[in-house]
């Protein structure tokens, strides 16, 4: 596994405001084994849909890149869908949590949970 520093070789971008809101959650639970994964795969009305979540395993073919201390994991098969995507954190009034910002999604669904 090669750890790319601020670069991401699969293309994705970790804001410094979601990076910071993903090492504060995994300092809360102690943890510093886990990278934050972004998958793509098939569902949801429009055909694919994002899974981001916390993951302790290195997959074969993982594309990982740190930002601001928190590692950020891309599986071989959903890279090519994620390059030049930027994850963020956003915290308003009326929205708070994680936004994925994907220029290769050529549309949603409704609910915005899915893309193609």
């Amino acid at each position: 596994m090669t750890v790319q520093n601020e670069t991401a070789q699969s293309g994705v971008v970790l804001t410094d405001s979601a990076a910071a809101k993903a090492k504060a959650l995994l300092d809360q639970e102690g943890r510093d084994d886990m990278a934050l994964r972004i998958e793509v795969q098939p569902g949801g009305c429009a055909g694919l849909r994002y899974q981001l979540y916390f993951d302790d395993r290195t997959l074969d073919g993982d594309i990982i890149t740190e930002f601001g201390g928190v590692k950020l994991a891309v599986d071989r098969m959903s890279a090519p869908y994620m390059k030049g995507a930027k994850i963020d954190f956003v915290d308003s009034i009326e929205k708070q949590g994680f936004t994925i910002d994907n220029p290769n999604a050529t549309g949603s669904c409704a609910c915005g949970d899915s893309f193609n």
